[in-house]
């Protein structure tokens, strides 16, 4: 399953040059997960009111071309690996309109409980297992 998330650049985003800052790329990452979440069937405040946090474990973020204010961007987010306590997350961030890849990326992120202590997903959280299975991009 591939999701696509639609920004619009804003203002506050850029730098004087007009430019995307760099930090602004994790945060569209966060908002083309969190719609990916979604379009699986369950909101990420669903899966943590079930016990289970998804914290950052590694950021990998390639930058190729600039996107400039007002620009709109098209965020593509897919599950790519998928283990009992991990998840990693791939990224392709475009301009709409003409289609420019700007970015690519990655996260991974692990499955813990409110104590923070590794979740085996498969065996203590099926249905949310299955979920994520089911969606997974080989």
């Amino acid at each position: 399953m591939i999701t696509k998330t639609k920004l619009t650049v804003r203002y506050a985003e850029t730098d004087q040059m007009g430019i995307v800052h760099h930090s602004n790329y994790p945060v569209w990452y966060e908002a083309g997960r969190t719609d990916f979440i979604k379009a699986m069937g369950r909101s990420y405040s669903q899966i943590e009111a079930e016990g289970v946090l998804f914290p950052l474990l590694e950021l990998h973020c390639k930058y190729i071309q600039a996107a400039k204010y007002e620009d709109v961007v098209i965020i593509e987010t897919t599950l790519t690996k998928l283990t009992m306590v991990k998840a990693e997350f791939s990224y392709r961030v475009y301009r709409e309109r003409d289609g420019v890849l700007l970015n690519t990326g990655s996260t991974v992120h692990g499955m813990v409980t409110k104590e923070l202590r590794p979740v085996n997903m498969k065996k203590e959280k099926p249905e949310i297992y299955t979920m994520l299975e089911k969606v997974l991009e080989i």
